[in-house]
């Protein structure tokens, strides 16, 4: 393959990723964006929300593993493309149900449907992009995780506004079918000695299940960089799902904001976390390149933007006015998208390329334990103290425990 070819084939496989991570992060959107409209139309707390916001993220958690070990063995083609229309199919159904416990069990499914792609995408950036250009094609595809809720109050409340909440849901639905048949016609894994990783073990397709739970999934669990990547993790996942499913809520109630007003608020930070995701895969593209380590370079970065996320979160407890409001906001998820970047760059640094899916699962495991607990502390603190400030002063706890993991748990890399 020549290298322009290469070079086309890289940037259209990033784009496709990079617009799949924005629909399903939209997909994700839709609950917290209609939230207000939900819980009016079917008599719902916000406790009861805070569960409903949090399904997606347990059945997110409980996949990471088995679709590791199954993104480590099979195409990313068809892999990621049955995720994709699942994907479709939930959001859909989600637009047809009549309960809360029919949300539950959409979003449920929505779970597993997203799964895949962060692992799956991430393994296939690390065929296409040597270890040094790494960092700048993850950190725009993590970006994605922020440009989707920045993109979606605008284009979700189009929609609400229109039709209602339901069809909403629906055309979301179809347009993450349309992106999932792109995917299928067009990406093709790298033939052999195009991939831009470095030559590792290869796996067979059908090894024994016993051995790919010892050799894999054992060999990276006994391992304490992967224990430590995955409770940091946690920690910067529990900062974003916070902002991510109570932002809308939290803007509508302290700065008394209609539902379309807060949502489209809301945006506004998201464009800074998007930004950070962006500038720390720059960062640390650019500071490896200058001879230090990619390791060393990613726990770093995300050391110190965790602790700026962690302060600037517990900060918002102390109710400051509008303005004020918004610029911790802003630069609060700028620290959370910087730490977003580079710490999922890490868990490509630790290990081979064809574990790269599997040790990302362990870690996000963990991070999707933090991603269904944010939901559900938030509004169990809410109902309990009619305030959120609670519930920040909780997550910038959280945040300092998560950065203090990453100092302390790649002492080595420094």
């Amino acid at each position: 393959m020549q290298p322009s070819d290469r070079r086309t084939r890289q940037r259209i496989t990033l784009l496709l990723l990079v617009g799949a991570g924005c629909i399903n992060y939209v997909d994700r959107a839709t609950l917290s964006i209609g939230n207000t409209a939900i819980m009016a139309d079917m008599h719902l707390s916000y406790a009861t929300m805070g569960w409903l916001l949090s399904a997606l993220a347990w059945t997110y958690m409980i996949s990471q593993v088995p679709m590791g070990l199954l993104a480590d063995r099979l195409d990313g083609r068809v892999f990621l493309g049955t995720a994709l229309v699942l994907c479709s199919c939930a959001e859909i159904a989600f637009g047809l149900v009549d309960s809360a416990a029919s949300i539950f069990w959409t979003r449920a499914l929505l779970g597993l449907g997203e799964a895949p792609l962060f692992l799956a995408g991430t393994r296939v950036l690390v065929h296409w992009y040597a270890p040094e250009e790494r960092g700048g094609a993850i950190g725009l595809f993590n970006g994605s995780a922020s440009l989707g809720p920045a993109l979606a109050p605008p284009l979700l409340l189009a929609v609400m506004a229109w039709w209602g909440w339901r069809d909403m849901s629906v055309v979301v639905g179809v347009v993450n079918l349309l992106l999932a048949i792109g995917w299928i016609v067009y990406y093709r894994d790298p033939l052999p000695g195009e991939s831009a990783a470095e030559p590792v073990r290869v796996h067979h397709d059908k090894a024994p299940v016993r051995s790919a739970l010892r050799d894999d999934l054992g060999y990276l669990l006994g391992r304490r960089d992967t224990w430590a990547a995955t409770a940091g993790f946690t920690g910067v996942v529990y900062l974003s799902s916070l902002y991510i499913t109570w932002l809308p809520a939290w803007l509508e109630k302290t700065e008394s904001l209609s539902v379309i007003q807060a949502g489209l608020l809301s945006a506004f930070p998201q464009i800074f976390s998007f930004a950070g995701c962006l500038g720390g895969g720059k960062l640390v593209d650019m500071v490896s390149r200058r001879g230090v380590a990619p390791l060393a370079a990613c726990r770093r970065t995300v050391v110190l933007s965790m602790l700026a996320c962690a302060v600037l979160t517990a900060l918002l407890a102390l109710q400051p006015a509008r303005m004020p409001a918004l610029t911790l906001l802003a630069l609060a998820l700028f620290a959370n998208g910087v730490a977003v970047s580079c710490g999922w760059t890490l868990g490509t640094l630790i290990t081979t390329e064809d574990r790269v899916a599997t040790l990302e699962a362990i870690q996000n495991t963990g991070a999707s334990l933090g991603g269904a607990m944010a939901p559900i502390l938030t509004g169990l603190l809410a109902t309990r103290f009619g305030s959120f400030g609670p519930a920040f002063v909780l997550a910038g706890g959280i945040g300092l425990v998560s950065t203090a993991i990453y100092h302390r748990g790649f002492a080595a890399t420094r």
